[in-house]
């Protein structure tokens, strides 16, 4: 027979990588957004990675990485620069916050 437990449930922020205790979450989570938005465009073009690494300029095992999602080797200004050279354009808005407790935040949003 088995017997039910209680499980504690601990409900997370808005990025998984600050849930996980990463001193650069905020960081890390601009990247995945970004490179999720580089792969979509590029699943959507079905470049093979020769062809991707071309147009980005950068060689194929980074490819690889980028499709991975190894981002340690890429800054967000080179995932940005990824972005442009897909025929994207990139906004940067800065405004105040809007409660002033804490500090600010970055979002990145892809409009489709």
């Amino acid at each position: 027979m088995s017997t039910k437990k209680d499980i504690a449930i601990t409900r997370g922020t808005t990025n998984v990588f600050a849930d996980l205790g990463h001193p650069d979450a905020a960081e890390r989570q601009t990247k995945t957004r970004l490179a999720l938005a580089v792969n979509n465009l590029l699943k959507a073009r079905k470049l093979k990675q020769r062809e991707t690494a071309e147009l980005l300029h950068i060689p194929q095992p980074k490819v690889s990485a980028l499709k991975n999602y190894r981002l340690d080797q890429f800054s967000v200004e080179r995932l940005l620069e990824f972005l442009t050279a897909l025929n994207q354009d990139v906004e940067i808005m800065i405004r105040p916050r809007r409660t002033t407790v804490g500090a600010g935040h970055i979002s990145v949003s892809a409009v489709q």
